[in-house]
């Protein structure tokens, strides 16, 4: 479904295309809260335009300025608007924008993405032993670089790639979710360290340096990791402990790759690197390399997106991947398709 309203979106505040301002309880009905945080909460919701189909409704509350609609919440609807031209496979579709005036000082936003009822976090609970099997997993992680690929050509860094915002449908399809932390970028920057969860935060986060696109690099190496092993692979408790366990796997870097930060090299203690298969038991030779070169602690020599996609990990047809991939999962328990009512898709 597209609407007008979503389509005819040019990034002005003040235009009356930019989103549509009738009542939304006339198009939309909330069913249930599928998930709540800092951006605002997530509604399962009925359109009741197009044959009653779930749709996932974000609603955020916006102070108003001046000038209308603050232009923090105009990017962000430039941003999911931009991508949805493209119609990305691994990207989630946004269907809709609509916002309501609250008071003389608050709007309320309504960002409406098709529904997916389950995360990558709840597809590898339900996943029965002994796992996904190496089809799956080359299957799920191509789709997931595809999608961040995507990201980084059109100059966006998601920053908060992690199980939970990624979804999975019944037919196995993975998709992006939950663009309230992304930024387009244009140069190294140094933002915010709050933004990743801490789990799946590249050191330079962490060290509150600067960064770029090899963050969501990082993240996916982590990512990759948990396909095979069904649990998170660095569980710190804090940035300083998260930092400790990372080094304990992939040792203490040299003191010539340490960036210009606050905390210095002699804070941590030398300790070399420790085999991967320590880590990940199952992994073979050529998904070690991938996991590897995603896993580096210098940005500068991270493995792009591009360079992913290229990797002899991926020399078998994908559509041969895609294929046993299936067989494999259409023979085991159908483990993927079931719901999950707080499944959040955007945040």
């Amino acid at each position: 479904m597209k609407t007008t309203a979503t389509s005819n979106y040019n990034g002005s505040p003040n235009e009356s295309s930019s989103c549509c301002r009738d009542n939304y309880e006339k198009n939309y009905e909330e069913v249930a809260v599928i998930g709540n945080g800092a951006y605002g909460t997530v509604y399962k919701a009925k359109d009741l335009k197009n044959n009653g189909n779930f749709v996932a409704m974000k609603s955020i509350r916006i102070s108003n300025t001046e000038e209308g609609m603050p232009m923090s919440a105009v990017r962000e609807i430039a941003l999911l608007k931009h991508l949805e031209k493209s119609e990305h496979p691994n990207i989630v579709r946004l269907l809709d924008v609509r916002h309501s005036q609250l008071t003389d000082t608050e709007i309320r936003l309504k960002l409406v993405f098709e529904y997916i009822d389950q995360d990558l976090s709840t597809y590898l609970e339900r996943c029965p032993s002994p796992g996904l099997g190496p089809y799956k997993i080359a299957d799920l992680m191509h789709q997931l670089v595809e999608g961040v690929d995507f990201l980084h050509i059109n100059r966006i860094v998601h920053r908060d790639l992690k199980p939970q915002n990624i979804l999975i449908t019944s037919e196995g399809q993975l998709k992006l979710a939950d663009f309230g932390l992304a930024r387009t970028y244009s140069f190294q920057m140094a933002l915010t360290s709050v933004v990743v969860t801490l789990w799946y935060r590249a050191p330079e986060v962490l060290l509150q340096g600067q960064y770029a696109t090899p963050v969501d690099l990082w993240s996916c190496g982590c990512i990759f990791a948990e396909l095979f092993n069904r649990r998170p692979l660095f569980c710190g408790q804090s940035d300083i402990d998260q930092l400790i366990k990372i080094f304990e796997a992939i040792g203490l870097p040299p003191q010539s790759d340490w960036p210009d930060v606050s905390l210095p090299w002699t804070s941590f203690k030398k300790v070399p690197p420790k085999p991967l298969e320590k880590y990940v038991p199952e992994i073979d030779h050529k998904a070690k390399d991938l996991l590897e070169r995603l896993l580096t602690f210098n940005h500068h020599r991270r493995i792009t997106a591009s360079e992913v996609l290229n990797h002899a990990y991926f020399k078998e047809d994908l559509d041969s991947i895609r294929t046993s991939s299936s067989l494999s999962t259409s023979e085991s328990d159908s483990f993927d398709t079931g719901s999950r009512s707080d499944t959040p898709v955007s945040k």
